[in-house]
This record gives structure tokens, C-alpha cells and sequence, in this order.
């Protein structure tokens, strides 16, 4: 276990801003934005239901190095409308992508990474924000062939909705412990399915559920990061460092039935075994079947 001393030597990567995260990525003095706040990029829809903008509209997109390898940056703000997604935030993030697609056709690749914050699409412009996604799932797909994309979900926003599909997508996943994953986040489940069937007040069972140990234990997540900032970069360096790797999570069926063929169903059944799964994360003891 980390003693006190050890844990306050530590720079918290969850407490920065998105911004703040990029600029700690990058190596330094190669940091170039693209798209900044002065182009004054908002959103055209949240003033109609007098919700004030944001000039980024809560995505940071910027081009640098990391250890030397040439990578573009997309990193969302969560203190921006849960970091959602609209129709700019969303054109930033697919453009910067298909950017990358068409300098990885022309052999001169650029890594992209993607630092997830987000409880998905933005609500009060749905079709334009599920747009956006669609084509930053097809960009990815289309990228992993030529260069590894690198995701990273840190804080405890999490990563929900169509965005945890672009997260599933990516060639290699980062989160921390604080970090969730999930298709639908606990409220909008309390909400269909009721509080008995699933309380999202109950903080341990959910991390349980969709926590960043539980699924690293699970297979969603390739690496698992305490909130370290230092450990984190590192952990981003190796990625983007990496060749096109094997079969892509995505395609990789076989393995993933061979996981389902292990599985004890009547363990699973028991509530305990989540808890238990987050122990051995925890102390390193081993991959529970």
C-alpha cells in the first residue's frame, strides 16, 4: 500500500482541465492548438434555450510530440456541460481525425489520442451531436489500420454513451480507478429501470460495475493508471510508441467468446464477486476467472 508521503508527491491528472491535460502530454515547446477559443467556435443551438457557450465548445484539439512521435490531441472538458457532445465539439474531435487519416494514407502518420471525459451526447442537440460521433467511430476504424489510436478516460465523469463506443474502438484504452465505462450512465438506468434495480446514489457498487479496475479486469480497458500524472504520460508514451498492433478489440471475436465460454454464470449471479474483483485489482492478486 502507498504511504502519505508517496501519494503527495503525486500530480493528480484527474484535477487538471482538459486544456492542462493536453499541455502535461506534449513535449515541451511543441504544443501548437488548433482551433483555439479565439476562433470563437460555440455552440450555434445553446443560446436558443439560454445556455451560455463556451469559445471551444468544450474540445481541445492540439498537434505536438510525445517522446518525439508526432500526435494530435483530442481532449474533452468535463466542466463544460458534462463534457457532451454537440455538433462543434464533435466536428472538432471527427475533423482532427480524418486530418490524421489523410496524413497516415500520405505516409507521414500522426498518432491521435483521445481523452475522454464525457456523459455522451449532448442532449439539446442530439442529431447533430450523434452525427459527430458516427463519424468519429468511422474515422477510428479507418485509423487503427494505419497507426495505433490511443483513448485515456481519467476522471470520474467517466465515458458514456456513443463515446463509450469510440473509447471500445480505440487500439489502446488507458483509464485510471476513478475512471468509468459504460454505454449508459447510472442515472438514465435508475431512470428506466428503477432505483431498486439499480441506485445511483450507491457509489461502491457502481464502480464496481463500471469502474476503471473492473474493467481492466474485464478486458475493456488494456492499462490501468492510479491518478498520476507522471504514470499516465508514461502509459501514453508506450502507446503511441507501439506499431499497428494485432486484431483489433473490436474484431476480436474468438477471444472474446472464449472469455464467455469461462465464465462461472452462478458465480456472476452472486453480488459479491464485483467487490471481489476490485480487491484483487486493488492488491494485485491475480485475474479472477
Amino acid at each position: 500500500m502507498m504511504d502519505s508521503a508517496d501519494l503527495l508527491q503525486r500530480e493528480s491528472f484527474v484535477e487538471k482541465s482538459a486544456r492542462q491535460r493536453v499541455q502535461y502530454l506534449v513535449d515541451a515547446g511543441s504544443l501548437r492548438e488548433l482551433l483555439d477559443p479565439f476562433e470563437r467556435l460555440s455552440s450555434p443551438w445553446l443560446p436558443l434555450q439560454d445556455i451560455v457557450t463556451q469559445a471551444d465548445d468544450g474540445v481541445v484539439i492540439a498537434r505536438g510530440t510525445i517522446d518525439g512521435v508526432v500526435v494530435v490531441v483530442a481532449a474533452i472538458e468535463p466542466a463544460f456541460q458534462g463534457g457532451s457532445m454537440g455538433e462543434v465539439g464533435g466536428a472538432k474531435i471527427a475533423g482532427a481525425l480524418e486530418l490524421a487519416l489523410e496524413d497516415a494514407r500520405a505516409k507521414t502518420p500522426v498518432v491521435p489520442v483521445i481523452l475522454f471525459e464525457t456523459g455522451g451526447v449532448r442532449l439539446q442537440e442530439a442529431n447533430c451531436g450523434l452525427a459527430a460521433i458516427a463519424e468519429i467511430h468511422a474515422a477510428i476504424v479507418a485509423l487503427r489500420e494505419h497507426v495505433p489510436v490511443v483513448g485515456v478516460i481519467s476522471g470520474p465523469v467517466g465515458c458514456f454513451g456513443g463515446m463509450s463506443i469510440a473509447a471500445g474502438l480505440c487500439s489502446t484504452l488507458i483509464a485510471t480507478r476513478e475512471a468509468r465505462l459504460g454505454l449508459n450512465g447510472p442515472q438514465v438506468i435508475e431512470q428506466e429501470a428503477g432505483v431498486d434495480e439499480f441506485d445511483s446514489r450507491d457509489r461502491p457498487m457502481i464502480w464496481s460495475l463500471t469502474g476503471g479496475a473492473q474493467r481492466h479486469a474485464t478486458h475493456f480497458v488494456d492499462t490501468l493508471c492510479d491518478d498520476d500524472s507522471a504514470e499516465i504520460r508514461a502509459a501514453v508514451a508506450n502507446a503511441v510508441a507501439r506499431p499497428v498492433g494485432d486484431l483489433a478489440r473490436t474484431q476480436a471475436v474468438d477471444a472474446h467468446l472464449e472469455r464467455l465460454r469461462a465464465l462461472d454464470t452462478q458465480r456472476r449471479a452472486d453480488a459479491a464477486w464485483a467487490r471481489e474483483v476490485m480487491a484483487q485489482e486493488i492488491h494485485g492478486s491475480g485475474d479472477p476467472s
